[in-house]
């Protein structure tokens, strides 16, 4: 059995997720598990999917990206699916891990993906360290601060930290922050 595995890592990439289930039906999976979640926070979706695969199924994602953050998860990903007597199949790449040279491919492709990631990674704070030093990279604004007025009269008020919280959508860590600032 062809069983498939969707992923998006923020709700409103819709249109993302669409196109893999699209195309995860068209490789003629009959089961599906999707989800919209980081790839590092734990995703039930993806659990259940393995825990499904039975004898002679096989995983189906359309990217490795979609699958695993690393090559060493993406080699536990791999051994657990292999246990289950299950295969792994990636549509972008025509990669089946049914075969030897499959199972090497894999390898070679997920360690490179995360080279290019720590490559990436690594730019990226080479950039923000020049930004920082050229006065031209402040970080984000300060949300919570630029209530402060807002949550002083809601205190004032009597209002609760945690209701004071969730009408200003900022954290009850910040009110309480600011609580503190005050007295």
């Amino acid at each position: 059995m062809l069983i498939g595995y969707a992923r998006t890592s923020t709700t409103d990439q819709n249109a993302g997720l669409e196109a893999q289930l699209r195309d995860l039906r068209a490789a003629g999976c009959e089961k599906l598990f999707d989800e919209q979640v980081s790839s590092i926070v734990q995703r039930e979706k993806l659990d259940e999917a393995i825990q499904y695969l039975r004898e002679g199924d096989v995983l189906v994602v359309t990217k490795l990206d979609r699958l695993a953050r690393s090559v060493a998860h993406l080699v536990a990903m791999i051994s657990e699916i292999e246990k289950r007597g299950a295969s792994l199949r990636i549509l972008a790449m025509n990669l089946d891990t049914q075969t030897p040279t499959g199972k090497l491919m894999l390898n070679v492709i997920g360690s490179v993906a995360q080279f290019e990631r720590e490559i990436m990674l690594e730019r990226q704070r080479e950039g923000i360290q020049k930004a920082k030093r050229d006065g031209k990279y402040k970080g984000r604004k300060p949300t919570a601060t630029m209530k402060r007025d807002d949550v002083v009269a809601l205190l004032a008020r009597g209002a609760k930290p945690l209701d004071i919280a969730s009408e200003l959508q900022i954290s009850k860590s910040s009110v309480y922050r600011m609580i503190g600032e005050m007295g």
